[in-house]
């Protein structure tokens, strides 16, 4: 373990002290002592299952605590509700995006809702002062969403940056991020990345949780480790970055090396395809065996062509076929009884049921397929939710367990299961590694590759190092059309994959750079 000078008492804005969490005979919390100070950001690792999201929700005031003390400037820190930490001066944005916003009310009314909810607009809403309110707290992220849509209705990523707004708003004196750039383009996360080092600079505590290396190299003031309930490490300048993941996980974990798989039969293939009546046209074709990774910046169409696989939308032209035959499908159901299986970006509202055990999670689009005369065989579900648990490490107690209970990348883990606990034609899954740590990422990693030899595995991922890690081959988007086709190895020319990602129109004339991995 790292250690240094702690910082002054007089300067810790939020300070935790043997903080005891149980759930049942499970407990969560074993004793966590924390602080947090005036202009620091600390960031927070810790495993899928470690505690840190249950941390989250006692000091934003969602969970009480079972035992332990909080203080926030000195003073007791006690909050029953979520209001009652915004007043104090502590604003949260939560890893499941759906609990910092009201999907059903516009973003305008999600931007004002805590000034709403505390009284601060006054006693009349007027809809035109809330507008003229709410496009100036947009504004702190020089940002232009449409303030009369439903948040419901707007991208996943608007949704986490409405989130943010709303959190930076109330100018807190304490900021909690739970894994904010999960779902954000890179230029959107450089935009927050400046927001939170003035905030900093201005003595906003920050306390900053993450999995990615990117974001902790470019922000973390000091780390601390967090693992089965209790600190396991404490890292200061120089930050030790290898050191502080062996801390989170308990062990060194570095990628298995996987074979590569020997692409055979085309599966599915697509000619003279257009997402929208002004992208340019494109065609490809995906074969078994093989793990295929489209990349490319948010918003550039990648989740917009798997919801047209998936039935769920319509391409303005083109044709698609499976197995040589011509494909079409109406509905996501008719795409599963093809074959054609897709796990959703967005787990939170497409993907999972919180008041559903693990079993019956991981059995709903096949329902029909494990029903006996109209009833479920409720035996087989449990054997087969045992084995898909097995299969990825999911932590839990046992497969009856609720998915409320479960951390988010165990939860992610359900979600990528549940589409391999049946066989496919075509696998399709939508940032499949998002909210995971580093383990999980290479359990799910791991079993894709397992599972991969009787049929196409298509996944889309915005970071590059996790295409490289666990695909075959590295298709690249941008405004909706496909501008490069990679095979990873030692050949992969990642010099001329990152400029296609970043629209570089001139990629294809830059030189050649061989490397294999993204750092």
């Amino acid at each position: 373990m790292q250690t240094g000078q702690a910082a002054p008492a007089n300067n810790r804005v939020l300070e935790i002290a043997g903080l005891e969490k149980s759930f049942g005979p499970n407990r969560v919390l074993k004793g966590v002592d924390l602080s947090v100070s005036a202009g620091e950001v600390l960031v927070l690792m810790g495993a899928n299952g470690a505690g840190k999201s249950t941390l989250v929700k006692i000091i934003a005031g969602v969970q009480p605590p079972g035992d332990g003390r909080l203080t926030l400037d000195g003073a007791p820190f006690e909050p029953d509700r979520p209001i009652d930490a915004l007043n104090a001066g502590l604003s949260v944005v939560h890893q499941q995006i759906n609990d910092s916003v009201a999907p059903d009310l516009s973003v305008t009314q999600n931007l004002l809702l805590d000034r709403l909810c505390s009284g601060k607009a006054g006693s009349f809403y007027s809809p035109r002062r809330a507008r003229r309110e709410a496009a100036e707290i947009q504004a702190i992220l020089g940002l232009s969403l449409p303030l009369d849509r439903a948040v419901r209705d707007i991208p996943l990523a608007d949704r986490q940056l409405v989130a943010i707004c709303r959190a930076l708003a109330e100018n807190p004196k304490v900021l909690v991020l739970d894994e904010p750039t999960s779902s954000l383009s890179q230029r959107e996360a450089e935009r927050l990345f400046g927001i939170v080092e003035t905030l900093r600079s201005r003595g906003v505590a920050i306390l900053y949780i993450t999995h990615r290396m990117s974001d902790i190299r470019r922000l973390a003031d000091r780390i601390v480790t967090l693992r089965d309930g209790r600190i396991t490490g404490e890292f200061r300048p120089p930050l030790d970055y290898e050191a502080a993941v062996t801390a989170m996980l308990g062990e060194t974990v570095r990628p298995a090396a996987m074979e590569r798989g020997e692409a055979h039969a085309t599966v599915f293939s697509v000619e003279n395809y257009q997402l929208k009546s002004w992208s340019r046209p494109f065609s490809m074709a995906l074969q078994a065996g093989e793990v295929t990774a489209i990349t490319g910046l948010v918003g550039t169409g990648k989740s917009e062509f798997a919801e047209a696989i998936f039935g769920v939308r319509r391409p303005a032209a083109g044709e698609m076929r499976l197995n040589g035959q011509p494909y079409a499908p109406k509905t996501s159901g008719a795409a599963i009884e093809a074959g054609v299986f897709m796990a959703a970006k967005d787990r939170g509202t497409n993907s999972l049921i919180p008041a559903f055990d693990i079993a019956r999670n991981l059995s709903l689009p096949f329902l029909t397929r494990r029903s006996r005369a109209g009833f479920i065989d409720s035996g087989a579900e449990r054997h087969r939710a045992k084995r898909t648990i097995a299969d990825l490490s999911i932590v839990c107690q046992s497969e009856t367990d609720h998915m409320a209970t479960l951390s988010g990348g165990n939860q992610q883990k359900v979600v990528v299961g549940r589409w391999l606990s049946e066989p496919s034609t075509l696998l399709i899954l939508d940032e499949p590694f998002q909210g995971v740590d580093i383990r999980a990422r290479h359990d799910i990693g791991r079993r894709l590759r397992e599972t991969a030899a009787d049929r196409a595995t298509l996944i889309l991922v915005t970071e590059i190092d996790e295409a490289v890690e666990v695909a075959d081959r590295i298709l690249v988007m941008s405004d909706h059309t496909i501008v490069g086709d990679h095979r990873t190895g030692p050949e992969l020319d990642l010099s001329l994959l990152l400029a296609q990602v970043a629209g570089d129109q001139t990629a294809e004339n830059m030189p050649k750079v061989q490397e294999s991995a993204v750092g």
